[in-house]
């Protein structure tokens, strides 16, 4: 795997289990916050999270306007030539989606930890 590949492929399959653990981690340090009446170890999970999902985002973008900037070979109706650029933009720009909306997730839930007490009930 390339690492322009690893830039696509991390968007799509990391960011993803990255936000499904850290709501997993963050469910499960809910009642040891709560007993310290402190919300600091959520806190630390949420940045961590978050950063994790903003870097990859960042890496899928980075990795799109670079094939938006390459030149398309040229496609005429009975040719496939264009279809491997285009495929890659088109992953590279589902990546940066799905990056993008579990950063939103991620960031949203760091929000309603850190507006919520993690002893409400």
């Amino acid at each position: 795997m390339t690492l322009r590949a690893f830039k696509v492929w991390a968007a799509l399959l990391l960011i993803p289990s990255i936000a499904l653990l850290f709501q997993t981690l963050a469910y499960a340090a809910v009642p040891h916050s709560c007993t310290v009446q402190t919300a600091w170890l959520l806190h630390a999970l949420s940045i961590a999270a978050l950063l994790a999902c903003v870097v990859a985002t960042l890496l899928a973008s980075h990795e799109l306007h670079r094939l938006r900037g390459e030149p398309q070979a040229e496609a005429t109706l009975d040719s496939d030539a264009a279809a491997p650029v285009v495929r890659q933009g088109f992953m590279a720009a589902a990546a940066a989606g799905v990056g993008l909306l579990f950063t939103l997730v991620v960031g949203m839930q760091w929000f309603a930890a850190w507006v919520l007490s993690p002893c409400l009930q």
